[in-house]
């Protein structure tokens, strides 16, 4: 018995509309900061996390619907991503007063 799949042309034309829209916000992230790598992180049900670091030290994050599509919107992009956000790769982050002053607020319940 041969296994079939089952295609849903629906379905295939909004997740390359997905792709392409991630694909448009990672390149103007990438833009905007001289250059971008990231990490993809799988949030559950949720889908995906793509952390983004510009080559100034700036950051930011987009959601995927899915692994899968987080994972096709970064090699569209050709950015470089890494399997995990540690070492070299965060040590890029640059935080400013804000984000040190919110963390301190969570550590003390504020």
């Amino acid at each position: 018995m041969a296994d079939t799949q089952q295609v849903d042309p629906k379905a295939d034309a909004k997740s390359e509309r997905q792709v392409a829209k991630l694909v448009r916000r990672i390149g103007a992230f990438s833009k905007a900061h001289g250059g971008a790598e990231g990490q993809v992180a799988h949030l559950g049900e949720r889908g995906a996390r793509i952390v983004l670091v510009g080559e100034d030290g700036g950051w930011g994050d987009l959601v995927a619907p899915s692994t899968a599509i987080a994972e096709q919107a970064v090699a569209q992009a050709g950015i470089t991503v890494h399997e995990s956000f540690d070492g070299e790769f965060a040590a890029k982050v640059k935080t400013g007063p804000y984000e040190w002053k919110r963390m301190a607020g969570m550590q003390i319940g504020g």
